[in-house]
């Protein structure tokens, strides 16, 4: 008797470890699930990519990954540089951050205004706030706390989605113009905590 060979792997399974287009699919889908307000979970993703459920799973393992990876692709730059690592750094790409969310705007526009939105923003918290207080350590050292917390909280809000999202919707500013008015608002601060200010004591 003839043996019969069965094929049990996945057609969507990528030959490497990493196929590019593959994730930039998900990802994309992704982005347009926020944007139309859709749940982000492993079977809408699956949906909109057109890839197996279970590929959707194989790049990213948990709710969390999905949140994670979808904030990754609202913020432009590299891998592993998405975040400030100095206040001159954080000037210097004020622009690109903006024109990254005015390209972007209408994921932009639910994810900083939903419950999903907040959720993806709360997945890399812990990153973002060690970011912020290394990237600015230098500025604030002479500051006690909660002031020395308080002056990189308000520099981060100011690098934020939050400020291009008041800005657009209230002023009509594109990126261009909100980088304008917040790299003055931080420079501005900076130049004062360079002096030995900061936030009054309570």
């Amino acid at each position: 008797m003839t043996g019969r060979k069965f094929i049990l792997s996945d057609p969507a399974r990528p030959e490497r470890p990493e196929n590019p287009h593959t994730r930039h699919r998900i990802e994309d889908a992704l982005l347009a699930l926020m944007a139309d307000g859709e749940p982000l979970n492993h079977d809408g993703v699956a949906a909109r990519a057109g890839v197996s459920r279970r590929t959707v799973y194989r790049y990213f393992p948990d709710r969390e990954a999905l949140l994670r990876a979808l904030w990754a692709r609202l913020s432009p730059g590299p891998p592993g540089q998405k975040m400030p690592q100095s206040l001159e750094q954080m000037l210097e790409r004020q622009r690109e951050l903006f024109e990254w969310f005015d390209a972007n705007a209408p994921a932009m526009t639910v994810a900083m205004a939903s419950a999903q939105g907040r959720a993806m923003r709360n997945a890399v918290t812990d990153q973002r706030t060690a970011a912020y207080r290394e990237a600015l350590a230098p500025h604030v050292a002479h500051l006690p706390e909660p002031a020395r917390t308080q002056a990189v909280a308000a520099i981060q809000l100011l690098n934020s989605g939050f400020a291009w999202r008041e800005m657009r919707d209230q002023w009509g500013l594109d990126g261009a113009g909100i980088a304008a008015a917040c790299g003055w608002a931080i420079a501005a601060l900076a130049k004062d905590l360079d002096a030995g200010g900061g936030p009054a004591p309570d």
